[in-house]
């Protein structure tokens, strides 16, 4: 054992302390500890104690017990959210694991070293006692600490029985690696390769938590082909191998599942949110699927539309929120915008912002350097992207959407008598594209004179109408952006 320092929040202090004068053992265990030797800021604070939890639940009036674990929550008066409820748990060694994912049962165990030898790694297999002065004991009987000096990832004992015990130990000794900035030792790197399969026994839900944490980590990239690499990225998202030994055309590189990776190391290295970072390692999802030929002057015609739906269905499965799945599918769909100075309208920019919608413009440029960079291009913002800047900023005040335009729905079916039916959204839909082409436009006195022309049309003539409106609202991307995409053999 080694005496140390360390510095505990009182509150923790005093959980403990009120363990240890009941006359019952009180330990730090788990992450905390690990975190503490590292010199890092623990995110929880766990304690591991001999007193059952009935006995810890007397001695904290305030505390819950809703599990089969023997884990007891004890609520405390900090503001912080990290030590808000500190998790007391009895010692305990566990059964076997019938379905690679839960204890058939739990027993209570006498000693902290009983209890650190159900852990998952040994750097996670750390006990801390807490002694007057701030002083503290480490308990190490699996050289945790050698391994956290020497920057290894390793399971406690045989990794073969501590991945049986829980399959998503797998993807969390990828996770802690990318974290820490560690190796995997090559005895648990084998055995992962080798039960990689028992990954598809864990809750997609959990897989997802883990796979998130990979993604927000500043080593994203190497957390990915750490996935590949042990055979692990097959059952979590085998969508994105489709992209490996996938040559591109002349204006790219890398293979797609590299520049995927590229691409998400750039949003990683510079913070983006996370569904920013997805986007950048999905944006060329639909490449496998349609290219066209090979070598330089291959194709990968409406690879973004594909894309996105593969994106989608990926997220899908992995249980993520509908909002980062929307996010997602949004950018990976709308990540081929082209802009050229001197070649785009101001009306084409707004009918750019009409498409993809103002506020997603800022990610969809991050996902665009990231793009950029991922290609091996030395320079994320070129000058035409600072210029297509310039150029949203200058008509982002104008009317882009349907609720910036001055003329509503209710409005029309005033003005023209009429109950609500399609003629209704006809007519807003040319309004709109009205609008798009000139801002001065939008006034009520102009509109309501408009709204009395197009009603005396008839229907076939409002939706003929409403239909070149649909068509001119493409014409970013169907005119110039067309032509620049067909030359560089993308669509």
């Amino acid at each position: 054992m080694v005496v140390m320092k360390f510095e505990i929040p009182k509150e923790v202090k005093e959980v403990a302390k009120t363990l240890t004068g009941a006359g019952f053992e009180a330990y730090l265990v788990g992450g905390c500890v690990r975190d503490l030797l590292l010199k890092k800021e623990p995110k929880d604070w766990d304690i591991a104690t001999n007193a059952t939890p009935q006995e810890v639940q007397k001695l904290f009036e305030d505390s819950v017990y809703e599990n089969t674990f023997g884990t007891v929550g004890v609520k405390t008066d900090s503001e912080d959210p990290r030590i808000k409820i500190v998790e007391v748990t009895t010692y305990r060694i566990e059964g076997k694991y019938t379905d690679m994912r839960h204890p058939d049962e739990v027993k209570f165990a006498k000693t902290i070293e009983e209890d650190l030898s159900r852990r998952d790694f040994t750097i996670n297999a750390l006990a801390l006692s807490t002694v007057e002065g701030m002083a503290a004991k480490i308990v190490d009987p699996f050289h945790g600490q050698e391994d956290l000096k020497n920057g290894i990832i390793r399971t406690v004992g045989d990794p073969t029985e501590r991945f049986n015990e829980d399959a998503l130990r797998l993807m969390r000794a990828v996770r802690l690696a990318v974290e820490l900035g560690f190796a995997i030792d090559s005895v648990t790197r084998n055995a992962i390769a080798m039960q990689s399969e028992s990954l598809a026994m864990i809750a997609r839900e959990r897989v997802r938590d883990e796979f998130i944490k990979i993604i927000e980590a500043m080593d994203a990239a190497k957390g990915i082909l750490l996935l590949e690499d042990t055979g692990l990225l097959r059952h979590i998202m085998p969508e994105l191998r489709e992209g490996i030994r996938v040559s591109q055309n002349k204006h790219h590189i890398y293979e797609v599942f590299e520049h995927h990776v590229r691409s998400l190391d750039y949003t990683a290295k510079h913070g983006y949110s996370l569904h920013v970072r997805i986007a950048a390692l999905l944006h060329d999802l639909g490449k496998p699927k349609t290219k066209g030929g090979n070598g330089l002057d291959a194709t990968f015609y409406g690879h973004e539309i594909v894309g996105a739906r593969m994106a989608i269905k990926a997220l899908e499965r992995l249980k993520f929120s509908k909002d980062v799945i929307e996010q997602v599918g949004h950018l990976v769909r709308y990540h081929m915008f082209y802009y050229n100075v001197g070649e785009v309208s101001p009306a084409g920019v707004r009918r750019f912002l009409a498409r993809v919608g103002p506020e997603t413009v800022p990610d969809l440029i991050k996902l665009r350097e990231a793009d950029r960079i991922g290609s091996g291009v030395p320079k994320a913002v070129p000058y035409k992207l600072r210029h297509f800047l310039f150029m949203i900023e200058k008509v982002k005040r104008d009317p882009v959407s349907p609720k910036m335009v001055v003329m509503k729905g209710d409005e029309v079916m005033r003005i023209l008598n009429i109950p609500p039916s399609p003629r209704v959204g006809w007519i807003l839909n040319s309004l709109l594209e009205e609008v798009l082409d000139e801002p001065k436009r939008n006034k009520k006195d102009y509109f309501e004179n408009r709204v009395k022309e197009l009603g005396l049309l008839s229907d076939e003539s409002l939706k003929k109408l409403a239909e070149q409106a649909r068509h001119a609202k493409n014409e970013f991307e169907g005119g110039v952006e067309k032509d620049m995409k067909n030359k560089y053999h993308v669509s």
